[in-house]
């Protein structure tokens, strides 16, 4: 039952100029029919006279949203417009995926119960019962709830009023039975709060498990092992690695690790739950191939190790879906000697005239594992021109000197590109100054935004729209350059976006037996989206999923005929279908729904990409 406000009565708030007043208001009035709120309570709350001036007023959609939280919460939740605006956040992004239809059925299901437990409410229990646990505790007062609650990107907040931050592997199971015992919605953070699924955005006024203070990185004795802690991101690991004198001259995929994340500032063991792509992929699998075992908290707060000789089912779909059944607190991952001493990266930057060059120069090219990384990009940059995308190709190649990486790249150096630069090795903690002429590309071209977006975190939008593909269709890519180049040109707020062509090494992967992990789509050779970034206002969702799954529609019509969609499930958008993100074989699915059966039969793990 939803809590009813008590409210005193005040004069009418007076509509502030620019908001459709009818419109907002039957808008209002449906939704409260609709959640059975009794009456209107729109002009009796200190808020809505901020909420009636600009520049709310002048979207009426989100400030409809924006009433729609405050008369279904507890009136002491919000203190501020900015408390109630994170909150809309989350409904916005359920309008974007699925229609207006969505926001009530968020409010007016389950997740509605919750809305009535204050931070107060959640405090006095916490205090009562966790005040002896090694747990930290941060609420919406606090100031570092900001920065523990920031995600990449803003249409992915979802509601979060309470985080609590765990030490070890017993606190993170006595954080989930407390949820459970209070029908708390609860979601694990084990990194920089990276993912971009929309469905994160369906945890509702919920609690935030952070998992940042398992931090334990262990290298084995034979060093041919880590463990390593739930909350650790990449560049830890690496950098741990690199300490210990067992790694050298390497950038954050070298040395002892396995194909790994391909960003440092991510958590580790999240992404390999779903893939885990990397520069030694071609050496030596996904990240998901080189767990050897886990520590697995799971929804009714019991622990347990999951291996191939303990729990062999459920390690079988944790390599691939393993964010649908339990938390990782720790794992086991094997590490190896570095094959070379380096990676050497050199980027290229050509006009959009030479695209059909550039894609069939990659389509006829037999990636080699030493070509670890091949990325390809549609992007602004006003150094080369301010009315037309440029393609930036980015090798990434492992060798042992300048002069063997220099030998492999004459392949591409006889494509007539308009800049290079050579980067030098790639090390663990630091990049070597680049070679030759600067491209510029430290910076992308943000014309509405007043720094570069590759160093903004969590105050924006991004948002990604995945697709895997057998080859480049190139006629398919001078479509998509056409359309990027028209969302730039008609929509300037999203010139930081880029179009990313991801070519992994292959030969690792591939070597492993399909069906020995839940991952499904070994048979794809690259990943294509768009990454849109923009600030968020009333439309920006809409025309970003316009143009993300033209994109998408486009790049499937030109792939080889008769594949079925596919979507990595560490960069879906939230809207693809479960066989695009788990597999079309039916036995996948079927198997995952029954190990979800099992370990998570009240489907508490579902804000994730979930298997239902």
């Amino acid at each position: 039952m939803i809590r009813r406000m008590a409210l005193e009565k005040q004069s009418p708030i007076k509509v502030g100029k620019g908001l459709n007043k009818p419109q907002v208001l039957q808008s209002w009035e449906r939704s409260c029919t609709q959640l059975h709120v009794d009456k209107l309570p729109y002009s009796h709350h200190p808020l809505l006279t901020t909420l009636l001036s600009p520049p709310y007023s002048h979207h009426p959609t989100l400030t409809t949203l924006l009433f729609l939280v405050l008369v279904l919460s507890d009136i002491n939740v919000y203190r501020s417009v900015a408390q109630l605006h994170h909150d809309a956040a989350a409904l916005l992004g359920a309008v974007a995926l699925h229609g207006s239809a969505s926001a009530i059925d968020l409010l007016s299901g389950t997740h509605a119960r919750r809305v009535a437990i204050t931070p107060v409410d959640v405090h006095q229990e916490l205090s009562s019962q966790l005040s002896n646990s090694n747990i930290s505790k941060y609420y919406l007062n606090d100031p570092q709830f900001r920065n523990l609650t920031d995600r990449w990107s803003d249409f992915t907040e979802g509601s979060i009023i309470v985080v609590w931050q765990p030490a070890d592997t017993h606190g993170v199971a006595q954080s989930v039975k407390f949820a459970n015992g209070v029908d708390f919605p609860f979601l694990a953070v084990n990194g920089g709060g990276h993912g971009l699924t929309a469905s994160l955005n369906a945890i509702w006024h919920g609690l935030s498990i952070n998992l940042n203070k398992l931090n334990k990185i262990q290298i084995s004795t034979d060093g041919k092992s880590a463990l390593i802690g739930g909350g650790v991101n990449t560049h830890q690991v690496v950098n741990t690695l690199a300490a210990s004198g067992k790694v050298t001259g390497k950038e954050i995929f070298n040395g002892y690790l396995p194909s790994t994340t391909n960003v440092g500032c991510t958590g580790h063991i999240g992404p390999a739950l779903g893939g885990g792509f990397g520069r030694y992929q071609g050496y030596f699998g996904l990240a998901l191939d080189n767990i050897i075992d886990m520590t697995v908290v799971f929804a009714n707060g019991s622990i347990a190790n999951v291996s191939s000789t303990s729990n062999p089912d459920l390690y079988w779909g944790m390599r691939g879906a393993g964010h649908n059944f339990g938390i990782v607190t720790e794992a086991n991952i094997k590490i190896y000697d570095p094959p070379t001493r380096y990676w050497f990266r050199t980027e290229f930057i050509f006009e959009g005239t030479q695209l059909e060059r550039v894609f069939e120069h990659i389509n006829d090219f037999d990636q080699p594992k030493e070509y670890g990384y091949i990325l390809a990009q549609f992007a602004m940059n006003p150094q080369y021109s301010k009315t037309d995308p440029v393609i930036v190709l980015q090798l990434d190649y492992a060798a042992d000197s300048q002069e063997s990486a220099d030998r492999a790249n004459d392949y591409f150096l006889r494509l007539h590109h308009i800049a290079v630069r050579h980067w030098g090795f790639l090390s663990p903690t630091e990049i070597q100054p680049a070679v030759g002429q600067d491209i510029g590309m430290d910076i992308w071209y943000v014309k509405p935004l007043d720094r570069p977006l590759r160093h903004a975190h969590g105050d924006r939008s991004r948002r990604l729209f995945p697709l895997g593909l057998k080859s480049y269709n190139v006629t398919a890519n001078r479509q998509v350059y056409d359309l990027f180049k028209q969302l730039v040109t008609e929509h300037p707020e999203f010139n930081g976006s880029v179009t990313h062509f991801e070519g992994f090494a292959l030969q690792g992967m591939q070597a492993v037996d399909p069906d020995s992990t839940a991952y499904p789509h070994r048979d794809d050779n690259f990943l294509v989206s768009l990454l849109a970034i923009y600030k968020r206002y009333e439309d920006s969702d809409a025309i970003a999923a316009l143009f993300g799954n033209r994109m998408r529609d486009i790049w499937h019509a030109g792939d080889t005929p008769g594949r079925n969609v596919t979507a990595y499930v560490n960069y879906a958008a939230g809207d693809e279908s479960l066989e695009a993100k788990y597999g079309y074989e039916s036995w996948r699915l079927d198997r995952l729904r029954a190990l979800k059966k099992t370990y998570d039969p009240e489907h508490k793990f579902r804000f994730y990409n979930d298997i239902y």
